[in-house]
């Protein structure tokens, strides 16, 4: 898969996720096979780039592979000064947000509220585009809700403004979450548009890949939850669409490894108070299908230290 000068490894993408897809998920997932993550949003508000926060989303520090930045935003200007100041920071691909269906989001009219707004899509569009010399991607939804899918309506201006590349979350903003994923409007959407297209939502195994690909007739896949505790998924999916023959699952020595090095990663890069806060939740989805009875993790998640934690879970890989 192509997007602009870059040839991605295979047409697998890590969706971006805030509070998830910071440097160590995405280094982990890219090692495990994707052929591309997408950073955790930025904001375009410059009021917000020096918090603690913005400063580990923005680090790019040792980072292999093409480095995708998503930001996101409502005004057009800011927008354009928030995809040059990441470029300068390393970004080699700018996406833009208008996928994102969380309130808080939303109330500021950015993420997938300004599907509403089709005028500003395009001014907003133009004004990144415009703003820098490294490819712009967007994220969108398929509608604003499922009486409005202008998915169709919107991947058109952003083909004629300069976007390289869109993804498609197979939901309205107002679906949120629920229900299933639909993939007609994304299949409407890769018919309309001559860019590469690319299909996100409840891609949870090898097999559905496939059919998604095949009944979409996108250009590549994006893969959101799902990895979350199971960075290997894309690994199996790559395998999977190549031979047409299902991958192993990892052995339980592989997957220790994987958690401990990930999780001590998180620890050296949010630092010893907030780096075992931020590891519980990834521990708890690794440890989903084994905790069942989330004892485990009751216990895990009372742990302030980084060490204990590391030691903690050697522990139980150890009893199981």
């Amino acid at each position: 898969m192509q997007i602009g000068p870059y040839t991605l490894d295979n047409n697998l993408i890590v969706a971006p996720m805030a509070g998830v897809t910071d440097r160590p998920f995405r280094q982990l997932c890219r090692r495990m096979g994707a052929g591309l993550a997408v950073s955790e949003m930025l904001s375009s508000n410059p009021k917000v780039w020096k918090t603690d926060k913005s400063l580990n989303r923005m680090d790019h520090m040792g980072e292999t592979g093409i480095r995708s930045v998503q930001i996101a935003g409502a005004d057009p200007d800011l927008m354009a000064e928030a995809a040059v100041f990441n470029v300068k920071n390393g970004a080699q691909i700018i996406d833009i947000n208008m996928g994102c269906p969380a309130k808080k989001v939303n109330k500021k009219m950015a993420g997938s509220a300004l599907m509403q707004y089709p005028e500003l899509v395009e001014k907003i569009v133009k004004a990144v585009v415009s703003a820098v010399d490294v490819p712009v991607t967007l994220k969108t939804r398929t509608g604003w809700n499922p009486e409005n899918r202008n998915g169709v309506e919107i991947a058109k201006i952003a083909e004629r403004n300069g976007i390289q590349s869109l993804a498609i979350h197979g939901r309205t903003r107002a679906c949120m979450y629920k229900g299933e994923a639909e993939y007609h409007t994304i299949k409407e959407i890769k018919e309309a548009v001559s860019i590469p297209v690319v299909a996100n939502g409840d891609i949870r195994t090898p097999q559905q890949a496939k059919e998604v690909l095949a009944f979409t007739n996108a250009d590549g896949l994006m893969i959101g939850r799902a990895a979350q505790g199971r960075p290997w998924i894309f690994r199996e999916v790559d395998h999977f669409l190549r031979t047409g023959h299902i991958l192993a699952p990892p052995e339980k020595e592989e997957v220790r490894s994987i958690l401990l090095e990930h999780v001590a990663n998180l620890h050296q890069l949010y630092g010893d108070v907030m780096g075992p806060r931020i590891a519980r939740k990834h521990v708890g989805w690794y440890l989903e299908d084994h905790d069942t009875d989330r004892s485990f993790r009751k216990q895990f998640n009372g742990i302030e230290s980084g060490d204990v934690q590391l030691e903690t879970l050697n522990a139980y890989f150890d009893q199981i």
